[in-house]
């Protein structure tokens, strides 16, 4: 394609996916697949600067004000960070730090990069005000009333008993304006619990954390909002008079926690490379047990009077960068739905899928649940979907990209919707399924080879019997050539059980040594 032509394209995909997240928050696709278009488009129009048009999504902070909400102008803009997706590329942001300041080792402001939704809230005098969204960074949505019913968000700054300019007071002044810019999130277990009680109700569970964050903000009615359990960290200011502000950046923040506004616990300061790469493998290995998603951490130059002496470039601080964390969802294609049969029975649809990289693992499997998920997915052969895996979690598929799905000329799918079989894939035994549950599951018992070898698996394991030695393959091998039946049996086998079996094995799988060919 034209480098012309890719440009329209990834403008229109940028576009297309900015509505879908913005205006109907329903993300379309995963954030690593858009930060892919982003990054090309930057690549493409530096190649091009004829092509750049201030339209372009590189020309601005992703969003626009919905309809259903006033605008609100921020006195300050509301910018963007500039990403890093690799540990070069963090070392380039710290030796640029380095050649522009003349530090060999300049202190850093490192926070974990919450995955909420930004916003910005005005205190005069110390009350909260006015509440506005992100937006386009120049202008962003007033969500004040929904914005209030966040507990974590002060209503009014703390301040000492008495005087609010009583110098001798250990806390600080009021001033008479301060912009404090965070982000509103939705914890992990809030969200857990809001999409069970969902899909209890018949309801629509939410997409992912940020999604209900993000969606709970922008209700119209408050008292919907006020239902939704968010939360919020601030990670700095906007417009500020009226107060004399600490010479960096960390300090900065302390403040903003000295007036009751909640800090993520994780931020800290690291000093040259060495540190911020220290911070971002210690949040890292951390991330999984977080009470809230992030997607990677921030580093910013600590000194104050050294950011305003970078400035900004396209839009972006020189002195702050995202260090984004391997993706835990990605985009690729259904190539097949098969059946497992576990222990109990339970009957599981497995996704094939085209491999991808999925937190740094490649990923050719995951798990689909039960009968209910692909219903409520409606995934079929051929379909782009979303992967998602997060530390040690089986991989899943989280969603579908619907305006990707095959279609015949005729208009229709070119795949029907998947159904469960009705008979055990592994032994013929009818399938069933249990009022009230959702897992459907094989009659068959140990008659069934698959439930035989996970329950001598099971019985083997180290929580059990701890058979050392018993491992699954072993097992499978002894099931498949008929010389376990039952658990007991283990117990029968003998050395020349053992001896045949392997060889046995062995010869299928065409790894027999030729002296024992030849006798």
């Amino acid at each position: 394609m034209a480098a012309p032509d890719r440009i329209d394209e990834l403008r229109r995909l940028i576009a297309d996916a900015d509505h879908a997240y913005y205006q109907l928050d329903a993300p379309g696709v995963p954030d690593a697949e858009y930060d892919r278009w982003m990054r090309e488009l930057r690549e493409l129009e530096a190649a091009s600067p004829e092509r750049v048009t201030a339209d372009s999504p590189t020309q601005r902070v992703a969003g626009r004000p919905s309809p259903a909400f006033a605008e609100v102008r921020h006195a300050l803009p509301m910018l963007s960070l500039n990403n890093a997706f690799a540990e070069d590329e963090a070392a380039d942001f710290v030796r640029r730090i380095v050649e522009a300041m003349g530090e060999t080792e300049p202190a850093f402001s490192v926070e974990p990069k919450i995955d909420g939704l930004a916003i910005t809230l005005r205190y005069e005098r110390g009350v909260l005000v006015q509440g506005a969204t992100r937006g386009d960074g120049a202008t962003g949505e007033d969500v004040i009333a929904n914005l209030r019913t966040i507990r974590a968000i002060p209503l009014r700054l703390r301040v000492p008993p008495g005087d609010a300019h009583d110098a001798s007071s250990a806390l600080p002044i009021v001033p008479d304006v301060l912009e404090v810019r965070g982000e509103v999130y939705m914890p992990k277990a809030a969200f857990e619990c809001f999409n069970e009680r969902a899909l209890a109700n018949g309801g629509k569970p939410l997409a992912n954390p940020r999604n209900g964050a993000a969606g709970s903000l922008r209700q119209l009615d408050p008292r919907i909002t006020a239902k939704r359990p968010l939360a919020f960290f601030a990670y700095g200011i906007g417009e500020v008079r009226g107060l004399d502000l600490p010479g960096t950046h960390s300090a900065l923040l302390r403040r903003l926690g000295e007036f009751g506004l909640p800090l993520a616990p994780e931020i800290d300061v690291a000093h040259g490379l060495d540190g911020v790469l220290a911070y971002y493998r210690r949040v890292a290995a951390a991330r999984d047990s977080l009470p809230y998603d992030i997607d990677g951490v921030v580093y910013k130059l600590d000194r104050r009077d050294l950011q305003e002496k970078l400035g900004f470039v396209s839009r972006a601080p020189r002195w702050a960068i995202a260090h984004k964390f391997p993706a835990q969802e990605e985009l690729t294609v259904l190539e097949g739905i098969d059946v497992q049969v576990g222990r109990t029975g339970a009957i599981t649809p497995v996704a094939r899928l085209k491999p991808v990289r999925v937190a740094g693992v490649t990923v050719t499997n995951a798990t689909l649940h039960n009968a209910d998920q692909i219903a409520r997915l409606d995934v079929r052969l051929g379909d782009t979907v979303v992967v998602r895996r997060a530390g040690d979690v089986i991989p899943e598929v989280a969603r579908i990209v619907p305006e990707r799905r095959p279609i015949g000329p005729d208009g229709v799918p070119r795949h029907p919707p998947f159904v469960m079989p009705t008979a055990c894939p592994e032994c013929g035994s009818a399938v069933e399924r249990a009022e009230g549950e959702a897992v459907m599951r094989c009659s068959g018992g140990l008659f069934c080879p698959a439930q035989r070898k996970q329950a001598l698996i099971h019985f083997a394991s180290r929580r059990a019997m701890d058979i050392e030695g018993l491992g699954e393959r072993f097992v499978e091998d002894l099931v498949d050539f008929g010389y376990l039946q039952t658990v007991a049996d283990l117990y029968r086998l003998t050395l020349d059980d053992l001896l045949a079996m392997k060889r046995r094995a062995d010869a299928r799988d065409g790894v027999t040594p030729e002296t024992v060919k030849q006798g």
